[in-house]
């Protein structure tokens, strides 16, 4: 076992190893202080090297930062997108922001989710500034705050900036994923009347009610299991929070449960919400209703794999050697963002969605070489 800081390393296994040293937990979560320093040590990077960087405010204190290679075609733009911010830490069995190397893999919060990621954008945008090599297409990279909690960061940018493409970091092991499953999350109430727990006929018990409810999703949830996409398989629907009931000596009036829906390319929140209200309606003698306003949506993303970033990612991904088919992954990030905002994305990275926001985290550092050199050929190559 080695600690990074203990060991001969490249100048991009340094950095990253110096990004997971910055508690950068999003502050939405208990104890979290934020992007502001991580902010600064990206921006720093670039600025020491010469390369133009701005920073764009989306909450105090919380900044996404820009950085810009200009191009040889001026109405051309290739956007490389990676988060700031990462989950708690909470429960870890390792040190959080202690970079520790062992078996080839770097362990740290963050480390796989996703500065690594993030780390090689920064040097292949260095690798070229310092090869003095103009690629064919300007080139930003947009460091953004908050997309492990509500995607603020990526909703100011879409606001901010067009593109031709993006590249979205998040570990896919080396996979050019051009689909992603979408979320609905929301709240889901059923009404009941409070009586004395000594004469509960006279009440209607919200929680009795709920249980026809769940039942009604579960069997609902077969329906979900039959329907795949070639990408990435059925949407599920998870129940997970439920609250109702003050004290137990009362018939409880009310009580709401969490879901979380995950859709599929195609499917829409408007529509799913439909049909949960329907299902809902059909529950006879029962008062529920999905309360507004939603919780989180965040619709899927679908990628034409005949689109030329994806093109351009399989070649290149062919040329090294590695797996050139595009696919699809079951969770979400910023690329379904930014292409309902019209910027074709495919999202790639190093490492492995099975090792993020676990309790001891890590990346395969070979694999973070081979993403540096993928981005590398990709800004050489995009036009």
């Amino acid at each position: 076992m080695a600690t990074a800081h203990h060991r001969a390393m490249s100048p991009l296994v340094k950095t990253l190893a110096e990004l997971v040293r910055i508690n950068s937990v999003n502050s939405s979560y208990k104890g979290g202080p934020g992007e502001r320093e991580v902010a600064t040590y990206v921006r720093r990077f670039f600025q020491l090297h010469g390369i133009e960087t701005w920073e764009e405010e989306v909450f105090p204190g919380r900044p996404n930062i820009m950085a810009r290679l200009p191009g040889r075609q001026l109405h051309r733009r290739l956007l490389l997108e990676a988060h700031t911010d990462t989950v708690s830490v909470k429960g870890m069995t390792i040190p959080p922001f202690d970079p520790i190397i062992r078996n080839g893999q770097m362990y740290g919060r963050g480390s796989c989710d996703t500065k690594a990621g993030l780390a090689t954008m920064m040097h292949a945008m260095l690798s070229l500034k310092e090869a003095g090599i103009t690629p064919p297409c300007e080139v930003v990279l947009a460091a953004v705050v908050d997309e492990e909690h509500s995607y603020r960061g990526v909703v100011k940018l879409c606001q901010s900036l067009k593109a031709d493409a993006a590249i979205v970091a998040e570990p896919t092991e080396m996979r050019a994923v051009i689909a992603t499953k979408g979320v609905l999350r929301c709240r889901i109430v059923v009404h009941g009347k409070s009586a004395h727990s000594s004469k509960p006929h006279l009440g209607v018990n919200a929680i009795t009610h709920m249980m026809q409810v769940l039942a009604a999703i579960e069997a609902d949830n077969a329906r979900l299991a039959g329907i795949q996409h070639p990408l990435v398989g059925f949407g599920t629907c998870n129940v997970g929070v439920i609250s109702g009931g003050v004290q137990v000596n009362f018939v409880p009036d009310r009580c709401a449960i969490e879901i979380d829906r995950r859709l599929l390319p195609g499917e829409t929140a408007a529509s799913a919400v439909a049909h949960y209200e329907q299902l809902l309606n059909q529950l006879p003698g029962i008062s529920a209703e999905i309360e507004e306003p939603l919780l989180l949506v965040d619709e899927a993303l679908d990628t034409p794999a005949e689109s030329a970033v994806a093109q351009t990612a399989s070649q290149i991904l062919r040329d090294l050697g590695l797996n050139p088919e595009p696919c699809g992954v079951p969770f979400g990030c910023d690329a379904s963002k930014l292409s309902r905002a019209g910027i074709p994305s495919i999202v790639f990275g190093p490492g492995s969605i099975d090792r993020a926001h676990t309790a001891d985290e890590s990346v395969e550092l070979d694999q973070v070489e081979q993403a540096l050199e993928f981005q590398r050929r990709f800004l050489l190559n995009f036009e």
